[in-house]
């Protein structure tokens, strides 16, 4: 584990998405405007594809992580 999550990656977009207030309105909007956080997790991957300024790839799972923080 790092830092709670999965591994580093996880961790590094997690941190940008909730840190960055830009990415954080971004994945909201997902999140509000999907039916499914796993619809909202694809559509962040799609409209935000790249890595992190860190060299963090934006996937699905570290995205879908992130959403499930988002929710608690």
């Amino acid at each position: 584990m790092y830092n709670g999550h999965k591994n580093w990656n996880h961790w590094n977009v997690s941190l940008w998405l909730f840190n960055d207030e830009g990415l954080y309105g971004h994945m909201r909007w997902c999140v509000k405007t999907t039916r499914t956080l796993d619809l909202a997790a694809r559509k962040l991957a799609d409209t935000l594809g790249g890595d992190t300024p860190d060299g963090a790839p934006y996937t699905y799972t570290s995205l879908r992580a992130a959403i499930t923080n988002l929710e608690q």
